[in-house]
């Protein structure tokens, strides 16, 4: 439970996979509304809240609030690189007053806020969601957040009233440009349609004078099946509020009778004066809408109210940043569609689609949220693995019309303010070296995992070689043969980590004919590396060796060459023959001799704490321990006691911990002999590293130096000056960070006695360890005949 000032930084993503978000905040605002166009962080669509009108039957007794808090004073020593705590309407004018105070909980996919004013005679609490079921790609990914208000009445006296719940039609909106109220550019024009139908209303949103192709052209619909008059538009925040305040019940407060029918006939024919404007918007303007769902409780009962916000909007364009050379392109447009607007005719299409599922989905998503929030995994890991999804469904990852899943490595922010802005998707595309770390998205979801492989073999150059980004629409000219960025010439780590991805896809179910098929692909990148670095035959990768620091690293090491041992493991699993064993034993040999320096395996004279990626990768894949497992252990927990720092001073890079915070810096050395130029991002602390050392540390059975790690990162994640849904690299929602999920993995192998949640195969759920060893799982199965089985 996040509370007081633990509230400041907390941004819940609600949202499917690759359809867009808005985050719930610990305040009980909505903010960071990205539903189409670019990431951005900061993206306020104004005029879309909550608030509440309770009303008694004897005057003077009617109250008013908006559902959300006041903003929580800045932090004294706010943390760099992150905006989350930003409240970018704070000091706008507001008709109505705040609560005094909210709480905010978090089991994933469900956000709770319960709001709290002593003048309220009733007890609100919203629990919102977005459908969330592992292994079932499209279940999760809808476009649609549905928000159910709990209104108890606490008081001994008989009360009514209204829950509003409005919505801007953002439709012509490029998700950057800030809007003024309802002025902004892209609007005039805008149409928002009054939607009727047996217990149910809202207002369905669009803009029909943008072209079809426009980017910003779409659908937004407010919706509730509540007794509910409703304002279809509306020039500001100002008349919402006041049409609220204009509401009312004559007959059921003339007739005694506050039943659902007669709530429902008294509210149809107009409950308001007020008048809404009519026709489209003004040139330069849209409108806002708004839904009054009524409620009348005696003392002591409750309702509850649902509300959802859906959209639809079918246009993406392959309009980021691309790496690599210029190429003259011109006017046009790469036009990749959102897959989702595939499934769906629009807004209104997408709400039919979850209302005839809806039981099943939702009882889905809380059995998900069950089975980690009831877990006895440890609390620092149990609210790692419980926002993990949170990453997979944030701005980073989407989906283009034909289905394939594509990752910015994270989305610009507060962090990338400096050549690059803070609007749109960082280093794009597909980074191979980033989501070498990435475990969160290809367990959940094993269909996006091996279609990611899938993309990258379809770039993969003549050479062998495969390039670490990937340029959409495909059918462009590759990254061969040119400088890429980030480092220039293709990742030696993100190609040894293709091999570990495949291995990992053909575990979770790709089969056969899959692996069959990629196998040339396989052999031929791993002849290109062999080419390129292990000339002497012996084993080790020697010369310039790109990776993920941006930079060559030039001498042997063992980050480099425990992903080499790994993928020789990995080529020898998928059927390589002999001649990959041995290989791999010759190689394992040498690198041991050469590296391990009775502390370590050396990096120079530095202890890098990536120096085990490859063994990671190994337990993640069941290959068994590529190095002496004694030298395994010991080379952790050096690399526990020599990097994992508490407290910080600036170092000249970007920080990601600071002041008396714990971490895992990148690469530190312990008894001198730093070089003049150190490794680049030296100092700095990634979550994604500090995850896989922590889950290798539980595989190795070192679990308090694993639980050491993992709680430094919770703890500067904890909301009062970090988002904990949100870890930073170099963007926000870092898909480095998925390396998370590979914690209940590391936890789970060893058979611990306990509750778990688990995702393997074509099932899911939770499962018991009894205290000798035996497991029962109550699971679910994934849809038969769906098109996205693991």
């Amino acid at each position: 439970m996040y509370v007081g000032d633990a509230r400041r930084a907390v941004a819940f993503p609600l949202g499917g996979l690759g359809t867009g978000h808005v985050a719930l905040c610990g305040d009980g605002a909505l903010r960071q509304w990205q539903l189409n166009g670019p990431p951005n962080h900061t993206g306020l669509l104004p005029d879309s809240f909550f608030a509440l009108r309770v009303s008694s039957l004897e005057p003077p007794d009617d109250v008013v609030r908006l559902l959300r808090a006041a903003p929580i004073a800045p932090h004294p020593r706010p943390a760099a690189n992150v905006s989350d705590a930003d409240v970018p309407d704070a000091g706008e004018p507001w008709r109505w007053p705040f609560v005094a105070d909210t709480t905010f909980e978090a089991a994933y996919p469900f956000a709770t806020v319960t709001y709290r004013d002593p003048a309220l005679p009733v007890a609100v609490a919203l629990e919102a969601h977005t459908p969330f079921v592992p292994l079932d790609a499209d279940a999760s990914a809808l476009p649609l957040v549905r928000f159910r208000f709990t209104i108890r009445n606490d008081s001994a006296e008989f009360r009514h009233g209204f829950l509003l719940g409005t919505l801007q039609n953002a439709a012509g909106w490029d998700g950057v440009t800030p809007i003024r109220g309802t002025r902004g550019a892209g609007y005039g024009g805008n149409v928002n349609r009054l939607l009727r139908r047996p217990g149910q209303s809202g207002v369905l949103m669009d803009h029909p004078g943008l072209a079809e192709d426009d980017p910003a052209a779409g659908e937004l619909l407010l919706w509730t099946d509540a007794p509910a008059a409703v304002l279809p538009r509306a020039h500001d925040a100002d008349a919402l509020l006041r049409f609220a305040e204009t509401v009312r019940l004559v007959a059921p407060t003339q007739l005694g009778d506050y039943s659902d029918a007669t709530l429902r006939a008294a509210l149809a024919c107009g409950a308001s004066p007020m008048r809404a404007p009519s026709g489209p918007s003004p040139a330069g303007h849209t409108w806002d809408a708004a839904v009054a769902a009524a409620f009348a409780l005696g003392p002591g009962e409750s309702t509850t109210i649902d509300i959802v916000h859906a959209w639809w909007f079918p246009n993406r364009y392959a309009d980021f940043d691309r790496f690599g050379p210029q190429h003259a392109y011109g006017p046009a447009r790469f036009w990749v569609g959102n897959h989702y607007a595939t499934r769906f005719g629009g807004a209104l299409d997408v709400l039919d689609a979850y209302l005839a599922d809806r039981d099943r989905l939702d009882a889905a998503s809380r059995a998900w949220a069950d089975a980690v929030a009831g877990s006895d995994l440890p609390e620092p890991l149990r609210e790692t693995i419980a926002a993990q999804p949170a990453l997979v469904r944030s701005p980073s990852v989407f989906r283009t019309a034909d289905g394939r899943t594509f990752a910015f490595e994270g989305a610009l922010g507060a962090s990338t303010r400096n050549w690059n802005g803070d609007a749109g998707g960082s280093c794009p595309l597909n980074c191979n070296h980033v989501l070498n770390y990435e475990q969160a998205l290809a367990r959940l979801f094993p269909s996006a995992g091996r279609d990611m492989r899938e993309t990258e073999f379809a770039v993969q150059a003549p050479d062998g070689s495969i390039p670490h980004r990937v340029v959409l629409p495909l059918y462009l000219p590759q990254l061969h043969g040119v400088p890429i960025g980030g480092p220039e010439r293709p990742a030696l780590d993100g190609m040894l980590g293709a091999v570990l991805k495949t291995y990992r896809s053909v575990q979770d179910g790709a089969g056969s004919d899959w692996l069959r098929a990629r196998w040339p692909a396989l052999v031929s990148l791993m002849s290109y590396v062999s080419d390129t670095w292990d000339r002497e035959g012996d084993g080790v990768l020697r010369g310039d060796q790109p990776v993920t620091y941006d930079i060559s690293l030039h001498e042997p090491n063992m980050f480099v060459g425990g992903l080499w041992l790994a993928a020789l493991r990995a080529m020898q699993e998928m059927g390589g023959g002999p001649a990959f064993g041995e290989r791999f034993e010759r190689a394992s040999k040498a690198y041991d001799a050469l590296l391990w320096n009775g502390e370590f395996y050396a990096f120079g004279a530095g202890c890098l704490s990536d120096q085990l990626l490859g063994q990671w990768w190994a337990h993640e894949l069941d290959l068994g321990h590529l190095l002496p497992v004694d030298r395994v252990r010991t080379a952790l927990r050096s690399i526990v006691r020599y990097n994992l720092r508490r407290g910080f001073a600036k170092h000249g890079y970007r920080e990601f911990a600071d002041g008396d915070e714990t971490g895992l810096v990148v690469c530190t050395w312990p008894h001198g002999g730093r070089p003049a130029v150190p490794l680049r991002y030296c100092d700095e602390v990634w979550t994604g590293v500090e995850y896989q050392v922590a889950a290798h540390c539980l595989y190795e059975g070192l679990d308090e130096e694993g639980l050491a790690i993992v709680r430094g990162v919770r703890a500067r994640y904890d909301g009062t000056r970090r988002n904990p849904f949100n870890e930073i690299e170099c963007g926000d929602h870092y898909v480095r960070a998925m390396a998370g999920w590979s914690l209940l993995t590391a936890w789970t192998r060893g058979r611990r006695p306990g509750r778990y949640p688990y995702v393997a195969g074509t099932s899911w759920g939770s499962l018991e360890v009894a205290a000798d060893g035996g497991i029962s799982c109550s699971s679910h199965e994934f849809p038969s005949g769906s098109a996205n089985p693991a």
